[in-house]
């Protein structure tokens, strides 16, 4: 984090990294969109429904670690103001929020005719639409203010403070009687999936973790020019 607290040098890097990490994050969704839909097999129990999976879980995954992320990034600004911390912020929360948002909507899709209903007022989605809340609250935050920086540290505090959620969302399952079934795949004696199902199931969860990688870089980078050009405007350059 500190060799590119220096926005140049995040750019520079940026830079040399973003046309690899494009071609990485297409040949991902590639191959795991094609292993989802036309090899895994349907479900002995959900039929084709199962396939709504490969969309649901990765993005509540990663939108759990982005946060986490967005906490660190808090952190980051408020202990020791890492200069790049409050930009790079800026960037993760949309894209998180995004993630939260398919994690919500294909939940209701698979829930219907799992469950008979498109939602229930359950622990992990009750904890998961929070985190979406939080998210919007991050990014409202952050512009609020006049003054950026202000803006930004009440968003670090946010972000700080909703980190509580995320042991709630992991742990609902097993804290609570719960719809939603436990874990499957983290599991301390190992997945409870069959290779046919978990082997695309990764490979969607590295297509969108290189999809979260690649666009916290480029909105990273836009944030930068955005500061700059705010700078400038102040200082009449």
């Amino acid at each position: 984090m500190h060799f590119l607290a220096n926005p140049a040098r995040f750019q520079r890097f940026s830079a040399r990294i973003l046309p690899w990490l494009g071609a990485l994050t297409a040949l991902l969704w590639a191959s795991g969109l094609y292993m989802a839909l036309l090899v895994a097999p349907p479900d002995y129990q959900q039929g084709e429904t199962v396939r709504i999976m490969f969309v649901h879980v990765p993005a509540a995954w990663w939108s759990m670690a982005a946060y986490a992320l967005l906490a660190g990034l808090g952190a980051a600004l408020l202990v020791w103001r890492h200069p790049l911390a409050a930009l790079m912020a800026r960037a993760v929360a949309p894209v998180g929020a995004a993630y939260a948002l398919v994690c919500l909507v294909s939940g209701s899709f698979w829930g219907r005719p799992m469950w008979g209903t498109w939602w229930v007022w359950d622990a992990r989605l009750t904890s998961m639409l929070l985190l979406f809340f939080l998210y919007l609250g991050h990014i409202a935050l952050s512009r609020a203010f006049d003054d950026s920086e202000r803006g930004d540290r009440a968003a670090a505090v946010l972000a700080l403070v909703g980190v509580v959620n995320l042991p709630v969302i992991k742990f609902s399952v097993d804290w609570w009687n719960t719809l939603h079934q436990p874990a499957s795949v983290m599991k301390l004696d190992g997945p409870a999936i069959h290779p046919s199902i978990l082997t695309p199931l990764l490979v969607m969860a590295a297509a969108y973790l290189a999809l979260l990688v690649f666009l916290v870089l480029l909105r990273t980078e836009t944030e930068i020019g955005r500061r700059r050009l705010e700078t400038a405007a102040l200082t009449g350059r």
